[in-house]
């Protein structure tokens, strides 16, 4: 008699078994354009929306260490994926800078809350009214937005200021306008709002996010410069990581005409080495910038440090995934390649503004060359 092991099944509530489900779902995300409902509640119960929440909500108060760790795991099947679970993270850090009883009105009952945005850049318009604002219009670029039971939205009010707004679910609407060559499954759509009633506990300014608080927990601590990026460049090392993955294993079955194995070849290898370099570089070079985040000590050059590790760090993961991507030849041309789709997902998310290199670098540049005793212009 026979006897078949079935492989262990990995459980929903860990990165790897978000990953397990991503990676059986990626038909399905991809065809639809956002994630589906198994998914987003994968991410909720492997603590991506309570990652960053205040402890006393019940939330982890987590590291960014950990962040980079899992967002990784879950894109090394599924970007689109890890995309969502990252910014569900970093939008309930976000919200945490809300006035107390905002946050008890957002995470009173679970910690569990899946929070979308978009605050960059600030739109739509914003009315002062007693108690509170009246706020109408349209923003883009909503990643997880079907699966969010809250929003938070920028607007600009009173001149220079900008303002964020929290909105539940029935207070918006979505417009379906997401369609991409990349990161398809983030179901990044718009998000419409009509005239809507915001209370003062459910908005903060965006000066608010640089205020220090002294009894916080570390992540609640550090200035928004300082971590913004790696939340977009955690997807791209995973994606990297399971485009190196999937070359390496679709090489060792493929046979080039003289006979040899595409891995084995001389080519191959400097493919696959190559590649592999650079994409433990910019584990790296991550690695240490969530460092300075849980542990170091903030200052104008360690944040200018962080935005130019994460850029280069996305500019690596790139060159790595382009070059294995163009070594696949035709085959990896093909609809459902698992390089190919890497390869989209990683091209898209390093074309996000955060990661502009040249941004970075004029940043670094500016407090690097301004030396001791002497200030940045």
């Amino acid at each position: 008699m026979t006897v078949t092991t079935l492989p262990p099944v990995t459980p929903t509530g860990t990165p790897a078994g978000v990953a397990a489900l991503a990676h059986r779902s990626g038909h399905a995300v991809e065809d639809a354009r956002r994630l589906t409902p198994e998914l987003a509640a994968a991410l909720s119960e492997a603590g991506f929306a309570r990652h960053f929440v205040p402890r006393r909500w019940g939330g982890t108060a987590g590291t960014f260490r950990a962040l980079v760790t899992e967002t990784a795991t879950v894109a090394e099947s599924c970007a689109a994926t890890a995309w969502c679970g990252a910014l569900y993270a970093a939008h309930g850090r976000l919200a945490a800078y809300l006035p107390e009883a905002g946050q008890r009105e957002l995470w009173g009952a679970s910690p569990d809350v899946r929070i979308a945005a978009a605050v960059v850049p600030p739109s739509g318009t914003a009315v002062r009214v007693g108690g509170g604002w009246r706020l109408s219009g349209e923003w883009a670029y909503a990643s997880g937005i079907d699966h969010a039971q809250w929003v938070l939205l920028a607007s600009r009010v009173e001149g220079p200021e900008i303002r964020i707004f929290a909105l539940p679910r029935e207070q918006f609407g979505i417009r379906d306008t997401w369609r991409t060559l990349g990161l398809r499954g983030t179901g990044s759509h718009t998000v419409v709002v009509r005239d809507a009633f915001v209370p003062d506990r459910l908005t903060l300014t965006q000066s608010d996010l640089g205020t220090a608080r002294p009894d916080a927990a570390r992540c609640h601590r550090v200035p928004f410069p300082l971590v913004a990026q790696l939340q977009f460049a955690a997807p791209i090392l995973g994606a990297a990581q399971g485009a190196r993955r999937a070359w390496a294993q679709t090489a060792a079955r493929r046979v080039r005409v003289d006979g040899q194995a595409t891995g084995q070849a001389v080519a191959g290898q400097q493919v696959l080495a190559r590649s592999a370099g650079e994409i433990q570089a910019a584990r790296l070079l991550l690695e240490g910038a969530a460092a300075r985040a849980d542990d170091g000590v903030v200052t104008p050059l360690s944040i200018a440090e962080n935005q130019r590790d994460c850029a280069l760090a996305a500019e690596l993961a790139v060159a790595a995934v382009d070059r294995l991507f163009r070594s696949c030849g035709a085959a990896g041309q093909a609809d459902g390649h698992p390089v190919q789709r890497h390869w989209r997902d990683v091209t898209a998310a390093a074309g996000h503004a955060a990661l502009r290199f040249e941004t970075a670098a004029a940043a670094y540049s500016a407090v690097e060359l301004a030396g001791p005793g002497r200030t940045a212009g």
